[in-house]
């Protein structure tokens, strides 16, 4: 099983995957391995990637963990949403609200878009945006929810979570002014965790492979995780061993290295 994040790991954060990365993750299907893309992307944001991958049939997860599809051309639309774990947005939202005013908040739209209470810069979201009132934007259970504050670094949205002392929910900050929030103990590795118990895969045979601190929990339950050249810190202190960045196609270079043993 193969666990592989999307962004800033298989594609550029400006959207660009590379012919290499993209025989390389071909090559590893071909070869019989489980290839699970392993994202914050919300659903529609990942099928145009695995279609691109030729990923057809099998698993992804989504939104940081709350969402796992499954793959196959035979399903209306070619996929299903085979689980959800949701949570109620209110209390988190309303505290951060009372630290951020001005801060665009967006809650995920299970299948769809997003909710937000002012629109994102464009092409930041993926599916329908519809920009609707605070308290629609709270009334209904969600699978992720987004804050986006430009004027803060990571350490200021670690901060943050830490001040306000949000309770019930997991975090990870992203590579740029974002705070993602999920359902209480929800991660890619819990949903990972999940897939593998379904498909009756060992748990010494994983790898997953990331670049930011959604990855974390991924890299640590992986029997081998991989770290992409350039992450911060701590993204490859959780890792087993480091590749090349996504620039020079590190994930390739993973990949293949899996196909010789």
């Amino acid at each position: 099983m193969v666990a592989l994040d999307i962004d800033g790991t298989l594609l550029t954060h400006d959207g660009g995957l590379s012919p290499a990365v993209r025989e390389a993750v071909a090559e590893v299907r071909d070869a019989g391995a489980h290839v699970v893309l392993s994202t914050g992307r919300s659903v529609q944001g990942v099928l145009p990637v695995a279609a691109e991958l030729g990923l057809e049939r099998g698993w992804a997860v989504c939104s940081n963990g709350a969402v796992c599809i499954r793959l196959d051309p035979e399903l209306d639309d070619g996929h299903e949403i085979a689980d959800v774990v949701t949570f109620d947005p209110a209390p988190t939202l309303r505290l951060l609200r009372e630290e951020l005013p001005d801060g665009l908040f967006a809650v995920e739209d299970l299948g769809r878009g997003f909710k937000v209470t002012a629109p994102f810069p464009m092409g930041e979201l993926t599916g329908q945006v519809e920009v609707v009132d605070f308290e629609e934007l709270v009334a209904a259970p969600a699978t992720r929810v987004t804050l986006r504050a430009p004027e803060l670094s990571s350490q200021d949205f670690h901060d943050l979570v830490q001040r306000v002392g949000l309770h019930g929910v997991s975090y990870a900050v992203g590579w740029t002014a974002w705070l993602d929030i999920s359902p209480d103990g929800v991660t890619k590795a819990s949903a990972l965790e999940m897939l593998r118990g379904r498909m009756e895969i060992d748990p010494g045979s994983t790898v997953a492979m990331g670049d930011g601190s959604n990855d974390l929990e991924m890299l640590g339950w992986a029997a081998h995780g991989v770290a992409m050249g350039g992450s911060a810190d701590p993204v490859q202190a959780a890792a087993d061993a480091v590749t090349d960045d996504v620039f020079h196609d590190g994930a390739a270079v993973v990949l293949r290295a899996l196909l010789t043993r």
